[in-house]
Order: C-alpha cells, then structure tokens, then sequence
C-alpha cells in the first residue's frame, strides 16, 4: 500500500492548500490557496519543500494523523499543542512548532487548538501525491474542486504521500519568529471611494468593527459602525481581488478573502495593502480591528520590506538544537540529601 497519512479525526477545518491558483480568474476560478501564506512558506522551509508546495491548513482545531509510510517528517507552523503518540507506545511527547520532526510508521500525531490566530500549517517533506488542478493542489470547497477531493479532510481519509521515507538529513528550526505586526490593518483607499460620503470615509478609519461568526475562506463579515454611501451600495460588476473590502447596502464591510468570487458588484471602500493580508487571514470571529489608510506607494515599500523579513527568517533556518527533558523518575530514584543541621542547635547529622 502506498504512502499515506491517515486521517483519525479531521479537526474543524483541515483541508489541503498551497498558495493558490492563479491565471484562470477570467473563467470565474478564485484563487483560493492559503489564509496566511506566510506560515504556510515557513512551514515548507523547515521541511526543505518548495515554498509553494502544498499543505495541510488548520483552522481552529487540528485533526490527529496517523503515518502509514517508513518515515515522513514533519513541520507544524502555528501556535498549536502538537501531541506525539509514538507507535511502540510509552508516555506521549510534545513536539515544537516551527521545528521539524521526524516520524516513523505508526506514529500519531494531534495538533490541538490553534492559540493564536485561527489557522496553522502542517508540511511533509516532499508534499502529497495528489493531482493538481489547473496548476495548484489548493481545495476550492465551494465548488468541490483541487485538494483532496475537493473537500475538507474527514475521519479515514489516506492523504497519499509522494516520499514513501522521509529525506536523510537532521531536524531544522527556525531562529527567530516571524514577526507580523499590530495595530490598524493598513490599506489603499478606492477604487469607489466617491461612493462613500466624508463621514462614511471618516467612520471606515475611525470606528473599530469586530470579525462575526460568518467569517470563512470567503471572506470575513464585519460588525461596528455603519459606513454612509453617497448613491447606494450597487455597482455594475467588476473584477475583485484577494483583501477587497466591500460594502454592501447596510452599510458593513466584507473583507474578501481566499476563496472570495472573482467579480462582484457591491462598492468597494479600500482594498487591504499586501503586507497585511497573512494577518487579516488569521482573524477570527470574535477579534476586533481598525483600519489606516496608506498610499500605493507605502504599501508597495512595506511589502518589499516584509519580503526581505521573511527571506531572511528562511535563510536563517538553523539545525534544531537537541531537546532538553527532565528525567523525573531517575531524579526521584536519587538520594538529593546530603545530610541536615538542626535549625535550633546549629549541629549538623
């Protein structure tokens, strides 16, 4: 049988995603692909994959995965517990994030809650056996196309694996961590600016909105202050981009994401700058946000600025330091008393 990982439980959202489709958007394909392509290029790294090779993303909860191969190794890129069952049995062991680890048949592993943001990243050295789709592996749910079937993981999938033995090689890890940045999610205003009043413009910069439990790989619904239109919120169709930021007819703003439509007729107040968009992918319901507006020329100089972060963070990659455990029972077994003094007479024994 070949390689495989083995899908135990799915966790809420996992589905296999690379950094997107691109060049069909004219015959109404999206892009899809990752909700933060940051993670999901550090994750390949670490594993010694292309950048754009597809991975398993995680929203909110991770499933538990079981390796039907002689060895694969593995990255996980998120704030996430990451449990590892090894198959001969014994205690499990947790396992970094940002590191890579090697795993042999029969070991499982469970990535728990994602703690910070809403998705995380899972590589395997050498990617998935999976057919691609115009061009990508990226899962377009909507339309049950790419990916695996079209679809989010569920329990008793086997995810062919293209290595049947991990690579030889020792473990990575990254030196630092990627570093992506607070306060207001910074955008260019347009290309409908002057379907909005002045005090809908000054509302859209001023108020902080809330991410609502709509949100998907769609886009994320806003809840916060209405933005005032100047002649109503329809629009013949046009073209949409990934971080496009409309305003429908009540007057709250949708931040296109992922798998959002390519063309749409709703305005559009602002479009969310490059550099922003892996943090704007990993809101989640819940999370409050505020917005700045900055030229096309700053968003183009913050961009490059975040490329050259991100370049220096891979080429930084370093062999991971050894794990350092406490051995409690050989620590128990030895005898850590050397003797006592008597605290009234000062007379040791």
């Amino acid at each position: 049988m070949s390689a495989a990982l083995e899908i135990v439980a799915p966790g809420l959202m996992t589905s296999v995603q690379d950094l997107g489709r691109y060049g069909h958007q004219a015959l109404g394909m999206p892009v899809a692909g990752a909700m933060d392509p940051v993670a999901l290029r550090l994750a390949n790294a670490l594993v010694g994959n292309a950048e754009n090779a597809a991975a398993l993303e995680i929203g909110y909860l991770g499933p538990t995965v079981t390796v039907a191969a002689d060895s694969v190794r593995v990255a996980f890129a998120g704030a996430a517990k990451l449990t590892l069952q090894l198959a001969g049995g014994g205690e499990p062991r947790l396992l970094k994030p940002f590191r890579s680890a090697l795993l042999k048949r029969g070991d499982r592993l469970a990535i728990g809650a994602v703690e910070e943001g809403s998705v995380g990243y899972l590589a395997v050295a050498g990617g998935f056996a999976i057919q691609p789709f115009l061009g990508s592996l990226s899962t377009y749910m909507r339309a049950g196309l790419g990916g695996f079937e079209g679809r989010a993981l569920k329990a008793g999938d086997r995810l062919p694996l293209a290595l049947d033995a991990a690579p030889q090689g020792e473990e990575q890890e990254l030196a630092e961590t990627f570093d992506y940045g607070t306060g207001a999610i910074r955008v260019v205003l347009g290309p409908q600016e002057d379907r909005f009043t002045s005090k809908g413009i000054e509302t859209f910069l001023s108020e902080t909105y809330t991410v609502t439990k709509e949100a998907d790989r769609m886009g994320l619904r806003l809840e916060g202050a209405v933005i005032e239109h100047t002649k109503g919120a329809d629009i013949a169709s046009e073209g949409l981009v990934t971080g496009s930021i409309q305003v429908p007819g009540n007057g709250k703003p949708i931040i296109l994401m992922a798998d959002r439509q390519t063309t749409g007729g709703y305005t559009k107040i602002a479009t969310v700058i490059s550099a922003d968009l892996p943090r704007v992918g990993r809101l989640k319901p819940g999370d409050s946000l505020t917005f700045a507006a900055v030229s096309v020329e700053e968003a183009e100089g913050l961009r490059r600025a975040q490329e050259a972060a991100l370049r220096r963070l891979i080429e930084g990659i370093r062999p991971a330091q050894p794990d350092v455990t406490l051995d409690l029972a050989a620590l128990y077994n030895e005898n850590l008393i050397s003797g006592m003094v008597d605290a009234r007479t000062g007379v040791g024994r």
